[in-house]
C-alpha cells in the first residue's frame, strides 16, 4: 500500500491551442501519484500522444477515458479519417502501447491508504435522453435547434457498425453495466465517464438545451448500484464538486484557453478525487 499516493483528475484540455500545450508544459512533477485524463484530449492522435507523453512524464501512472472530440473524424495520420467506434478503437491502441490504462482494460484497484476501492473507467455516450419528459425522442434536435444548438457531433462522428448514437451508447451500457456489476461488493468505487451520469447534472446556462449530447438517463443510479465513493465527468466546461445521496460528483474539465486562467494553468484545476476530502464545493 502507497500511503501518500493521491489520485487526480482532470479533462477537456483541447491542446489544439498554443496556450493549453504551453501551460501544460509547466504541470509539476507529482512523483508517484495517478492521475485521470477524462476525455476531450484533442481531436487527433498526435493531440493524445502528445498529452500522455507530457503526463507520463509528471505522473506515475495516467489513465484515460474518451470524450467526444476523440471520435470525431479528424485524422493527423494519412489520408483517412478515422471516427466513431473505429477512432475509438485507435485511441485505445494508441493508449495501450504507451502504458496508459483504457476503459476497455481490467480495472485498478486504488493502491492507496483506505478501504479496497476500484476505479472503474467507462466509456458511455449519450443517447439524447437528458430532455423534458414532454420532448418526444423523434423531436429532440429540433427542440434543441428551436435555440440554435447544435452539437459538432452530428456531422463529425459516424457510429457505424451502430445504426445511431443512441444504438452505441446503450450498447456501450451493457457492457459496461456488466463489467461494474462483477467487482466485487467489498470494494467501493471511482466511477469515471466523460458524460456526466446523471441529467440533473448538467447546468450550461449559456446552452441549456445542449443537454441532449450530454448523457443517459440509464445511468441515473450507477453512483448508488455501485458504490461509488466519487463520480469524475467532464464535458460541460462547468467545473463543481456536487453531492448526490452522499456521492460526490467532480466534473473536472479545464476547457478552453478563455475558460481558465492560462496564467495560473492547468495545475490549478487539477482536481484531488483521492483520498477523499473532507468536505468540498463548487471549483
Amino acid at each position: 500500500m502507497l500511503c501518500d499516493v493521491k489520485l487526480w483528475a482532470l479533462s477537456d484540455l483541447h491542446v489544439r491551442y498554443a496556450e493549453t500545450r504551453a501551460a501544460l508544459e509547466r504541470l509539476d512533477d507529482h512523483g508517484q501519484d495517478w492521475v485521470i485524463l477524462a476525455g476531450d484530449i484533442g481531436e487527433t492522435e498526435e493531440h493524445l500522444e502528445w498529452t500522455l507523453e507530457c503526463f507520463q512524464r509528471r505522473f506515475a501512472k495516467v489513465l484515460w477515458v474518451p470524450g467526444n472530440h476523440e471520435l470525431w473524424g479528424v485524422s493527423s495520420r494519412g489520408p483517412g479519417k478515422l471516427d466513431g467506434p473505429v477512432k475509438y478503437d485507435a485511441m485505445v491502441s494508441l493508449c495501450r502501447a504507451r502504458g496508459v490504462v483504457t476503459p476497455e482494460d481490467p480495472y485498478l484497484v486504488w493502491p492507496g491508504a483506505g478501504a479496497p476501492t476500484t476505479i472503474a473507467l467507462c466509456f458511455v455516450g449519450y443517447d439524447y435522453s437528458f430532455r423534458p419528459a414532454d420532448v418526444p425522442l423523434d423531436q429532440a434536435l429540433d427542440w434543441a435547434a428551436e435555440t440554435g444548438v447544435r452539437c459538432t457531433d452530428e456531422s463529425m462522428i459516424k457510429p457505424a457498425p451502430f445504426a445511431n448514437m443512441i444504438e452505441w451508447c446503450q450498447a456501450r451500457v451493457r457492457h459496461t453495466e456488466a463489467r461494474l456489476a462483477a467487482i466485487p461488493e467489498t470494494h467501493r468505487t471511482v466511477l469515471v465517464n466523460h458524460f456526466p451520469l446523471r441529467h440533473d447534472l448538467v447546468w450550461i446556462p449559456r446552452v441549456p438545451r445542449f443537454s441532449i449530447w450530454c448523457g443517459t438517463t440509464l445511468t441515473e443510479t450507477w453512483h448508488t448500484r455501485f458504490r461509488a465513493s466519487v463520480v469524475v465527468s467532464g464535458h460541460l466546461h462547468v467545473r463543481s464538486g456536487q453531492l448526490r445521496d452522499g456521492v460526490r460528483f467532480e466534473e473536472v474539465s479545464l476547457g478552453y484557453p478563455q475558460q481558465y486562467d492560462v496564467e495560473k494553468g492547468p495545475r490549478a484545476y487539477l482536481r484531488l478525487i483521492l483520498p477523499e476530502l473532507a468536505a468540498h464545493g463548487p471549483a
